[in-house]
């Protein structure tokens, strides 16, 4: 199934909305501002908290977490540099882990495991500079077809690539 994340260039707390393939609103990804690390909340369309979505700081490599409930459902950190092409890791708390490969700052990478593709996520399709659809392998039984976590993870991935962009400029 893919979701389409738009997200608002000049917007305070970075707050945007996700929606599916029908263009109807699926989740608020509500950025906290004036926070000391970066925060997110994925809330579905009542405003229910599905995740929260945190940098961790003082880390040797960029680190966030994605928590449900309280406790981490999910780790992303970036992989100790590696000239040949970039990747992060996704350390699921449920066991077993997801690879992120491809080109971040244009937002074209797969997120997989030994199972398969998780997801792809483009901006091709899309002539507007913040947005790009996450298209989520939903057939799968484990945590790789839960678009919430999914979601959560592309969050990570954007606002962790986000830093890289900022440093080129």
């Amino acid at each position: 199934m893919k979701f389409v994340v738009r997200e608002r260039v000049f917007d305070i707390g970075d707050d945007y909305w996700v929606t599916d393939e029908n263009d109807e609103r699926v989740f608020l990804v509500d950025g906290k501002a004036l926070r000391l690390r970066q925060t997110f909340e994925l809330k579905d369309t009542e405003g229910n908290q599905l995740a929260v979505i945190r940098k961790k700081l003082f880390r040797l490599r960029d680190t966030m977490t994605v928590e449900r409930d309280g406790d981490t459902a999910a780790t992303v950190r970036k992989r100790m540099f590696n000239p040949i092409k970039d990747k992060l890791v996704v350390e699921l708390a449920e066991g077993g882990e997801w690879e992120v490969t491809g080109d971040f700052l244009d937002k074209e990478y797969t997120i997989g495991d030994d199972h398969g593709p998780v997801a792809h996520v483009s901006r091709k399709w899309f002539r507007l500079r913040d947005t790009y659809a996450v298209d989520v392998n939903t057939f799968r039984q484990d945590a790789g077809g839960d678009p919430a976590l999914v979601i959560s993870v592309a969050v990570c991935v954007d606002a962790m690539t986000a830093d890289d962009d900022d440093e080129d400029e």
